[in-house]
């Protein structure tokens, strides 16, 4: 009865997105969502606001987990503060940012020079237009956990590190709800992080695919409960090479009517050049 319920709960879904509704959102009608730096793409910034908007109930949490100064943050609030419903956005990260990144990603986007490398104050006033809606929380993200209700909408840029992964996916992952909350993992199909396929290539009929959104963002509907057990079979600790090549090719295989063999294939390149690394800032080209 489950199984049925799931399936038709991922077809329901399934025909909604299959149109990429999103694309309609009008970002210049969002100029404060605009204005805050960020590195989603364009039709990224417009799923984060449609998801917010026109998914999510408004009764569970919005959460992005790796929200550097607020980008995709701006438009998960913008869309939740659109659709009128109650929704709260849940900021995690360090908030801290080196010279060399103050200087390519906000420097270079127009954020006037600052001292130091804590970005919390510049974040908290970008934000500012939706103060009432956002939690910030900073820190290490698998330390600070999650102890709030359901998750609806599960925004993850966080997953740069394997050994920093499977903590913080017991942390939330328990909190989604089959039928309704929403994964979009940014960095899917980025060539640097080939164990995001294999993280969700093992929660299985847990989550169903939904939707590719470029530029590298793979978006997943949660089907069943995020057990104890359904997640300790689909930790990534101790991951091998060879089993990383596997799952990048079943998982090319499974979205073969996307047009993103390509980005596959370069992952797998990225794995026989990097054998053993799992963290993604130490990919080599």
């Amino acid at each position: 009865m489950q199984d049925d319920i799931a399936r038709q709960d991922a077809a329901r879904a399934a025909q909604r997105f299959a149109n990429r509704p999103w694309t309609s959102v009008d970002r210049a009608a969002f100029p404060d969502a605009a204005a805050v730096p960020t590195m989603l793409a364009p039709e990224e910034q417009q799923f984060y606001l449609w998801a917010s908007r026109d998914w999510a109930r408004g009764d569970g949490a919005i959460v992005d987990l790796g929200a550097f100064v607020g980008g995709s943050t701006a438009w998960l609030a913008a869309g939740a503060a659109a659709a009128g419903h109650a929704a709260q956005v849940f900021a995690y990260d360090k908030f801290t940012a080196d010279e060399a990144t103050k200087t390519t990603q906000l420097y270079a986007r127009g954020v006037p020079a600052f001292a130091g490398n804590d970005t919390r104050p510049l974040a908290e006033r970008l934000l500012a237009p939706w103060r009432d809606r956002i939690t910030f929380c900073q820190g290490e993200i698998e330390r600070i956990g999650w102890a709030g209700g359901a998750i609806d909408i599960l925004a993850v840029d966080a997953f740069k590190k394997v050994g920093l992964t499977d903590p913080m996916v017991a942390a939330f992952f328990p909190a989604l709800v089959p039928g309704r909350s929403l994964i979009v993992q940014q960095d899917f199909l980025h060539w640097s992080q080939p164990w995001l396929a294999a993280l969700m290539l093992r929660l299985g009929d847990a989550v169903h695919p939904l939707a590719y959104v470029p530029g590298d963002s793979v978006v997943y509907l949660v089907t069943a409960e995020m057990t104890a057990e359904r997640l300790q079979r689909a930790a990534l600790a101790g991951i091998s090479d060879a089993e990383l090549m596997a799952a990048v090719a079943e998982t090319r295989d499974r979205m073969a009517n996307w047009p993103i063999a390509g980005r596959f294939d370069r992952m797998q390149d990225g794995i026989r050049r990097n054998p053993g690394v799992r963290v993604a800032w130490q990919m080599k080209r």
